[in-house]
Formats: structure tokens, C-alpha cells, sequence
């Protein structure tokens, strides 16, 4: 019994008891990027230098699989100018084995000393990539990508939503959330971002490396909450799109698939505006004619991003990518106008201005064949919302004749237009609250008058008819009303009268 207890505490651990020592893992957090590590030398003041088989997470929590290593020396390498031109490349490889070494950076003071070490070395590293006074090696590539994984791809902290428990929590009204390790990842994008840019970068070996999984990861992490990450990533996103066409594709289908999510999922996404920032920039240089695959992007992906109820956040970015989409193709008007009217918001009046604000936008690049496609359901939901209730809402439907362009195709079908669009102006004339709006009605319906005189006395004949008729059918259902109450009353009085007589009187 007592060997079989010594063989058992000498076997090699299996990779459950590994889950046990480690419990941390992707648990708690949004996403867990991992990345493959190289050797990397770290000297200690208690022990001679040895090597470790996956870089230490210093003062953090330990990953599966990562020695946990405490206090180190960071050895202080030479400069690249210190060193001959042929030493320089091996230089290279060791100062990125030291940049693969983490620290925790929620604690200023813990490890300071070798934090700036290694945010010099990065420095350098930039430089040394700047200067172009080396071509990497296809190995340092690998190195180099090896050692930006290291440090960028790692699990995002929980969402403030998740810390809180809050359901709705507005962005614009919290402090958004500053990573204190920026100073450190931001020298790490920057290495990345110099590489990807490098006129000395060859497509063919990088592509090994800056591969769909290295893309994937990079998309991830757009659902940090620092905005300054997020800007990067943006910057190197596009960049990548730029330089690699093989993954163009991937790329798109990648980005839909986080919209997806999104959409019908979760409705949370940190990194929605910055990803259609990029996607903006990728429809303007679309070739005609559009393909088909495009054409299904905007009806699946862009057009249903109106729905969620944090559009206010990327509204602006979306509207400019579903503008850029009619420019190039003016007959996609019909498909994108009846889009936002499936999605006009009933009871949000700020999304309700931004919708208004964003069909300005679309009609401007609209001709007149779409547009008399859709111009009925068009001009209905434009009339209902100048009779809200909510002053912006209806003064920003009137500011629409303050477009030329659209007040020439609203002249053109005039015939169609006036009669759908009458009743709201008068409507407000009569009845509305608010003084500006008041003002703005005079001066729509002053502009239908000069317009066509005919048929504005047409449809205000019209209007009075279908008034009276309304007052009419009024007067009828309150003499019906009328009527009935008499009825009842005549009935309940009669069965009061034979009550009183069915009654027999006691006798003693």
C-alpha cells in the first residue's frame, strides 16, 4: 500500500488535475485568445537563469499550462546601434523573447523597473522596424507575431453590464472603461501596425502568420471596452484588408458573423462602430456591377442593425455605409427605404429623429424611378410622424422640404404625394402644441399651395368633405348611443312597474 501511494505521487499529472491547479481559463471572462509562445530566457535574484517553456505571467493569475514566476530580472539587452549590423537580427529575436514576459499592471509599483525595460525595449523594436535597416528573416516574422499574440491576445474583463447586473447601461452617459495596461498594449499595436505597413513585409511570408486565426482573434478583441484598443484595432483590421486580398473574403464573412450575433443574440457589442467604420471604407471601393454577395450584406447584416435598441451609439457610422451603398447603385434606394420603414422604431422618439435624420441622407441620392416605388408606404410613415406628439420628431419630418432634391421629387408626383400628406399639415394647423412645429406647417403647406394651386384646393375640398363625413358619422353614433340609453332606461322602468305589482302584501 505504501509504494502504490509513493507511485502515485510521483506519476506525471493529467491534464484534469492540470484543470484543478489552474482553475482559471476562460471562465468569467468575454473571451479567452490564446497563442502559441516561444522560449524565453527571464534571469531571477534567487537562481541561476533557466529557461521556461511558455512565457511568465508576472503578478498575474496563472494560465493553464504557464509557470507562475514571481519577481523577476529583466536582463537589459545592448541597443541595436551598440551591436555589428549581422548581430543585430539576433538581437531582434532576443529582445522579442523579453517582450513575451507579462506583467500585471493593475499594481503601478509592482515589477516597475523591468515594465519600463520592457516598454523601451518595445520602443526599440518599433524603431528598428521604422528604419528598415535589417529584412526579417521569415523565422523573425514568426517570432514577432508569436510575441504580439503573446501579449494582445488575452480574456477581456467582464463587460460593466456583467460587474453590475444592469440590463440597460447607456455608454455615453458611464466613463468608459480604461485598461491600465494601455501604455504597455499600445507600443504592442504599434510594433504590429508598423509590420502590417512595412513596404519591406512580403505578403507571401506573413500570410503564414497573420493567418484567419490571427484574424479572428484580432475580431474579438474588438469587444473591448477602451476605445483607445479599439481605435488600433481598427487601424490595423483595415490595413490587413488592404494588403492581404486572399483574406478579404473571410474578412467580410468574419465581420457579418459578429453582426449576426449581435442582431439576434446578444445585442452587445463594444467594437460595432469601428467595425463599420472599416466596412464603410470597403463599400466605397466596391466594383459595378455590385455583387450579389454585397447586395445580400446590406439586406441581412446592415439593414437589420437599425433594430437593436443601442443603434444611437454607431447610427452615424451605419448611416454613412447605408448611404455609400445607394450612391454606388442608385437602384438599391427601393430595398434600403423599405428597410427602415420595417424597422422604424413606435415608441422611441430619439431613435425615431435619428431614422428621419438617416432617409434624409438616402432620398438625396435617390432618382426618381425608385423613388416612386416606395413613395406611398414612404410619405404615410413621413405623415404620421409630422403629427407627433414629440416636437423633434415632427419637426425634423418638416425639415425634409428644406431639400432641394427632395422637394423636386415630391413636385414630380405631387398628384400621389399631396393627398397622403394633406391631412397631418392640417392637422397640425389646427391642433398641434407646439409653436415651431406650427410655424413649419404653415410654411410646407404655404409651398403645396405655390406649387399647385388646383390641386391643393382639390385635396383641402377633400379634406373638409372627409371632416364633415367624420362629424356626420359622430353625430350618428352618439344619437345610436342616445337611443339605447333610452331603451334601457324605458325597460328598467317597466320591470320596476311589474315588481311593485307581483308584490304581495303581509298580513299579520
Amino acid at each position: 500500500m505504501f509504494n502504490k501511494i509513493i507511485k502515485r505521487g510521483n506519476r506525471k499529472p493529467t491534464k484534469s488535475d492540470e484543470a484543478a491547479i489552474y482553475p482559471y481559463g476562460s471562465s468569467g471572462y468575454r473571451n479567452s485568445g490564446s497563442a502559441s509562445t516561444s522560449n524565453v530566457t527571464v534571469n531571477h535574484a534567487s537562481r541561476a537563469t533557466v529557461p521556461s517553456s511558455q512565457p511568465p505571467h508576472v503578478g498575474a493569475a496563472p494560465t493553464p499550462g504557464a509557470a507562475f514566476v514571481s519577481d523577476p530580472i529583466v536582463e537589459c539587452l545592448p541597443l541595436f546601434r551598440d551591436v555589428a549590423v549581422p548581430d543585430r537580427l539576433a538581437l531582434f529575436h532576443r529582445k522579442l523573447q523579453l517582450c513575451c514576459i507579462m506583467f500585471d499592471f493593475s499594481d503601478t509599483l509592482k515589477s516597475a523597473r523591468e515594465k519600463e525595460t520592457k516598454r523601451q525595449t518595445l520602443i526599440e523594436l518599433i524603431d528598428f522596424l521604422q528604419s528598415g535597416s535589417s529584412k526579417l528573416s521569415e523565422h523573425a516574422q514568426e517570432e514577432l507575431i508569436r510575441a504580439v499574440s503573446v501579449n494582445i491576445f488575452r480574456p477581456l474583463p467582464p463587460a460593466s453590464h456583467e460587474n453590475t447586473g444592469a440590463d440597460n447601461v447607456d455608454p455615453e452617459e458611464d466613463e468608459p472603461y480604461l485598461d491600465p495596461a494601455w501604455p504597455h498594449l499600445q507600443l504592442i499595436y504599434e510594433l504590429l501596425l508598423r509590420y502590417v505597413v512595412s513596404s519591406d513585409t512580403d505578403t507571401k511570408i506573413a500570410k503564414r502568420y497573420i493567418d484567419h486565426s490571427f484574424v479572428l482573434k484580432l475580431l474579438d478583441l474588438f469587444d473591448s471596452e477602451d476605445p483607445r484598443e479599439r481605435e488600433y484595432l481598427k487601424t490595423i483590421l483595415h490595413r490587413i484588408y488592404g494588403k492581404f486580398m486572399v483574406h478579404r473574403p473571410f474578412i467580410r464573412k468574419a465581420i457579418n458573423n459578429i453582426y449576426y450575433r449581435f442582431i439576434f443574440e446578444t445585442e452587445r457589442h463594444s467594437g460595432i462602430g469601428e467595425l463599420l467604420e472599416i466596412l464603410g471604407s470597403i463599400i466605397n471601393g466596391f466594383a459595378l456591377p455590385m455583387k450579389e454577395e454585397h447586395k445580400l450584406f446590406l439586406v441581412r447584416a446592415l439593414l437589420p442593425l437599425h433594430k437593436p435598441k443601442s443603434v444611437g451609439l454607431y447610427h452615424q457610422q451605419l448611416s454613412y455605409c447605408i448611404t455609400q451603398f445607394v450612391e454606388k447603385d442608385c437602384k438599391l434606394a427601393d430595398i434600403v427605404i423599405r428597410g427602415l420603414l420595417k424597422y422604424w422604431p413606435l415608441t422611441n422618439s430619439s431613435k425615431e429623429v435619428l431614422f428621419l435624420g438617416e432617409l434624409e441622407e438616402v432620398l438625396e441620392a435617390t432618382q426618381s424611378a425608385e423613388f416612386q416605388r416606395c413613395m406611398v408606404p414612404l410619405f404615410r410613415q413621413i405623415g404620421r410622424c409630422l403629427n407627433s406628439s414629440h416636437f423633434q420628431v415632427a419637426e425634423r419630418a418638416l425639415f425634409l422640404w428644406n431639400n432641394d432634391h427632395i422637394v423636386g421629387l415630391i413636385a414630380q408626383n405631387r398628384n400621389v404625394i399631396f393627398p397622403i400628406i394633406f391631412d397631418a399639415l392640417e392637422k397640425n394647423i389646427q391642433s398641434h402644441w407646439n409653436p415651431a412645429v406650427h410655424g413649419l406647417t404653415g410654411n410646407v403647406r404655404k409651398m403645396f399651395l405655390e406649387m399647385d394651386n388646383e390641386l391643393f384646393e382639390e385635396c383641402q375640398q377633400q379634406y373638409l368633405e372627409k371632416v364633415a363625413k367624420a362629424k356626420e358619422l359622430e353625430e350618428q353614433r352618439e344619437l345610436t348611443w342616445k337611443r339605447l340609453e333610452d331603451v334601457v332606461t324605458a325597460k328598467e322602468g317597466a320591470d320596476d312597474t311589474v315588481m311593485k305589482e307581483n308584490v304581495v302584501p303581509l298580513t299579520s
